[in-house]
This record gives structure tokens, C-alpha cells and sequence, in this order.
């Protein structure tokens, strides 16, 4: 077996890795060997991984070896490195969703999205950070410290799921695991220079997942290219007898699908994108996108999404009010901590969350409950999905004019760490491009797209019509093909 060399594992991909390993060129054992070499060499500054699982990781490495010594049949995935992000929860693994509150709790089962990867022989190496319970744009409200931008490591990586990207990009993984509430995963993808894939709601399992909002969280992959996770979805989508809100709907070849080329594709340009707040290297890079898929065949045609001015705030309101629901379950009682000072019943559901959530989520939780009052629960989150559903229909009557609807991912490039911790406001208009699809159920992805003058990664954003990722796919790899992969 040819041994692994650091520089190569930092730009491995997926294909190459399993290919090593079914071909008998390298061994999964060592292939995960060496990936824990490089996290204990890189990752004391970049912070991504919370948890190692090196037991559990060695033991499916061995198995995957074991099958292919043996000319079993062995899956998509085999002998892949993988990490995953910690509101999924690992049966045996610390699992914390980035919150004293879970500290040292040990989930007795797997999510769906786990077994499903090791059922496909994918190696899961430990648990990534993330902003406490999945809210944050920059993955600085984690209680056990932020992580850092391996681009520039003076920047965040976006969030929540900053760990699960930066891991990615750092070369700790081949690919990862994230969950996407509002733009969690597209975000930090753009920020950290890899792709990253929104699923349609209902096309992966959400059981196992620690719940923000639970009609608008989904769990999608992060990978180095749009093949690399396009199999990573072909792996994860399909129903789950677990999961209630898990679609039937026919999962497609979707690694094939990148490999078709793009010719006669319509793709709309959403005019409410581009306007004032958009920093001018990332429209610069967008229209540089628009034009290579113009020359490979595609037509270009604007398109409005007219209600897209309401979309922060309308997820502000029904994100934050299913947070105060699902949250509520965290009281000492069950889960993880409990307040020492805990007198009587009142004190300890009041003091466990009080030193167990941190700022952002005790805010969110405020914010839900005051929307879910009696007194204003018409006037806000009625009101609110009264919108979502406007801007439900915005994207259904683009889509049928276009294939694909190309846009912006973020307003800027990854900002400074500390730079917008101080105004909430400023924080949450991050997700000013993101939120719109998740609050309207569709699929969406970002790839890079190109760099700013100081080299930060800029991703472009590609949305698709419900449960067409194949076609989201097509274009992500077209304007990869453009020569903007790092």
C-alpha cells in the first residue's frame, strides 16, 4: 500500500479516496490515520472538531478494509473521511449542539443521516462545532469557543455550521456533515471556498437532529466539489419511516447528473439580489458566473421575488417561535446539565437555563415566546406565514419560467471575528440572500465562484425548484467548471 502524504490529504477527494481504497492502494485504516495526524497538527488553531471518535472511526475503517481484502461488495462512500456537525446526534458520542446545557450528554442512538453514511462504508472521524443550538451567521456563539477561517484566520467561517465547513476546507475531512436553518450551510460554504448543498425540505431524514426550527431545519453535505457532494446526497436522501416530514419523492442518479452539461437551461437572475448592500467583488464574480453559463449554452432572464424584502423578518419571527417550542425541553430534567442551585422545582428549570443557554439562544427565546403570546401571536406569527407562503409562491411562479434561479450567497465576503458580535441586527442581515429558499422549502447550493481582492473565497448561490436537485446540481458544476474551484 502507497503510504498518504499530508499534502495530498488536504486536497484528496472523495472519488480518489475511494477509489485508493477499493483499488488496494491505500487502506481506510490509514487513511483515517492520517487525517487524525493532520487534526492534531492543524486543528488547535482552527477549533472545527468538538469530539474525536478515533474507536468507533478505526473499527468501520478496518471493516471497509476487511470487505475489500475479502472482494466484498463495498458502498459509495467506502473508507471516506467524514466529520459531522454536533447537533446530529452519534450513539455513544458526546453530543452538545455547541451548549453547556447538553455538556457530557451521550445519545443512545444514531441519527439516520449517520447510519446512513456508515452504512455506505464512510468513516466518521468525531463531532464538529457549531453555534449553540444552530443559531448563528458566524459560528461565534458556540460555548466551547468560536472557530477560525483556515482561508484567513483572522475571519470567521460563517455558521452554524462554520465547524463542519472549516473542516472541510482545513483538509481534516473529505467531506462533512451540516444542517442548514436559515443558511447555515450555504454561508459558511461560501465563506470557506467549499460546496455546500441545501436539500428540499423532506428529502433527508431530520431524525437525530437536535431541532431550531423544525420547519425549516435540514441536514445537507459540505464537500471540496459538486460531484464530491452530489454523491454525499445520493447517500443521505430518501425517506425515513423515523421521520414524519421525510418526502417519498424519487431520488435521482445525482453524481451522474453533474457529469450532463448545461446547454438550454434558462436561468433567472433575481433583480432583489442585486441591489444596494451587495459588495461589488462579489457582483463582479456573479456576473463572471452568468456569463460562462451564458457561453455554455445557457439563456439568462431576470426574474422578481417580489416579497423578498419581508424575508428576514419573517424568519426572525418563525424561526425564533419554533425555537422557544423545541427549546423548551431543556430544563435539567432530562437532558445534560442541572443547576446546582436547584432549592426547588421553579429554580432549578430557571437557574439550569439561565447558566446553560448562552446570549443568543436566551435571546431567540425571548424573541419566540413573545411572538407565541396570546396577545400577539395573530399580529406576528399568523402574519408570518402568511408571508412565508408569499414567498413560497414567488419562487414557484419564477420556476416556471426558468431551471434555475443564480444569486448572491451572502452580501460580503467572511467578515472579521468579534467584527459583528456587538449588533445583533447587523448579524442577522447575513442571511439577507439565504433565508427566502429556506422559509420556501426549495433546494439550494453554493459554490465558489472566485476570490476577493484580499483572497477570501466568494460563493455564488444556485437554487432549485422543489425536490430538482439533479438540475441544481447541472449548474453548480457548470460554473465550477468555469475554473473557480480552489
Amino acid at each position: 500500500m502507497a503510504d498518504v502524504v499530508h499534502s495530498s490529504i488536504e486536497t484528496i477527494s472523495l472519488a480518489e479516496a475511494r477509489a485508493g481504497v477499493v483499488e488496494g492502494r491505500l487502506s481506510a485504516a490509514a487513511l483515517a490515520e492520517e487525517h487524525y495526524k493532520r487534526i492534531a497538527a492543524v486543528d488547535p488553531e482552527i477549533h472545527s472538531f468538538l469530539a474525536l471518535t478515533r474507536g468507533r472511526a478505526m473499527a468501520q475503517a478496518e471493516k471497509v478494509d476487511a470487505a475489500v481484502k475479502a472482494g466484498d461488495a463495498v458502498g459509495a462512500l467506502a473508507g471516506v473521511p467524514v466529520g459531522i456537525k454536533d447537533v446530529l446526534t452519534v450513539k455513544g458520542v458526546v453530543t452538545t449542539a455547541g451548549s453547556k446545557i447538553l455538556e457530557g450528554y451521550r445519545p443512545p442512538y444514531d441519527a439516520t443521516v449517520v447510519r446512513k453514511l456508515e452504512a455506505a462504508g464512510a468513516v466518521v472521524l468525531g463531532k464538529l462545532n457549531c453555534d449553540e443550538f444552530a443559531m448563528g451567521s458566524s459560528n461565534e456563539n458556540s460555548a466551547y469557543g468560536p472557530v477560525k477561517n483556515p482561508r484567513a484566520l483572522d475571519r470567521v467561517p460563517g455558521g452554524s455550521s462554520g465547524g463542519s465547513a472549516a473542516a472541510v476546507a482545513a483538509g481534516l475531512c473529505v467531506a462533512s456533515l451540516g444542517t442548514d436553518t436559515g443558511g447555515s450551510i450555504r454561508q459558511p460554504a461560501a465563506f470557506c471556498g467549499v460546496v455546500g448543498v441545501l436539500p428540499t425540505y423532506g428529502r433527508v431524514s431530520r431524525y437525530g437532529l437536535i431541532a431550531f426550527a423544525s420547519s425549516l431545519d435540514r441536514v445537507g453535505p459540505f464537500a471540496r466539489s459538486v460531484e464530491d457532494a452530489a454523491v454525499m446526497l445520493e447517500v443521505l436522501a430518501g425517506p425515513d419511516e423515523m421521520d414524519a416530514t421525510s418526502s417519498h419523492a424519487a431520488v435521482g442518479g445525482y453524481a451522474a447528473e453533474t457529469k450532463k452539461g448545461v446547454e438550454g437551461l434558462r436561468i433567472g437572475v433575481p433583480e432583489e439580489y442585486f441591489g444596494e448592500g451587495l459588495n461589488a467583488e462579489i457582483r463582479a464574480a456573479i456576473e463572471k458566473a452568468l456569463d460562462g453559463l451564458r457561453a455554455a449554452g445557457c439563456s439568462i432572464h431576470k426574474v422578481s421575488l417580489p416579497h423578498t424584502k419581508y424575508a428576514v423578518p419573517t424568519y426572525y419571527v418563525i424561526a425564533t417561535a419554533e425555537a422557544s417550542s423545541n427549546l423548551s425541553r431543556f430544563d435539567g430534567v432530562r437532558f445534560g446539565l442541572r443547576s446546582e442551585d436547584a432549592g426547588t422545582l421553579a429554580a432549578m428549570f430557571r437557574n439550569t437555563r439561565d447558566e446553560g443557554f448562552g446570549a443568543e439562544v436566551k435571546r431567540r427565546i425571548l424573541l419566540g415566546t413573545y411572538v407565541l403570546s396570546a396577545g400577539y401571536y395573530d399580529a406576528y406569527y399568523r402574519k408570518a406565514q402568511q408571508v412565508r407562503a408569499l414567498l413560497t409562491r414567488d419562487f414557484v411562479q419564477a420556476f416556471e419560467k426558468v431551471d434555475a434561479i443564480v444569486a448572491p450567497v451572502t452580501p460580503t465576503a467572511a467578515f472579521k471575528l468579534g467584527e459583528k458580535t456587538d449588533d445583533p441586527l447587523q448579524m442577522y442581515l447575513e442571511d439577507i440572500y439565504s433565508v427566502a429558499a429556506s422559509l420556501a422549502g426549495i433546494c439550494g447550493m453554493s459554490v465558489p465562484c472566485g476570490k476577493t481582492a484580499d483572497g477570501l473565497p466568494i460563493g455564488v448561490q444556485v437554487l432549485g425548484k422543489h425536490f430538482d436537485e439533479a438540475t441544481m446540481l447541472r449548474v453548480g458544476a457548470a460554473v465550477e467548471g468555469l475554473g473557480n474551484r480552489d
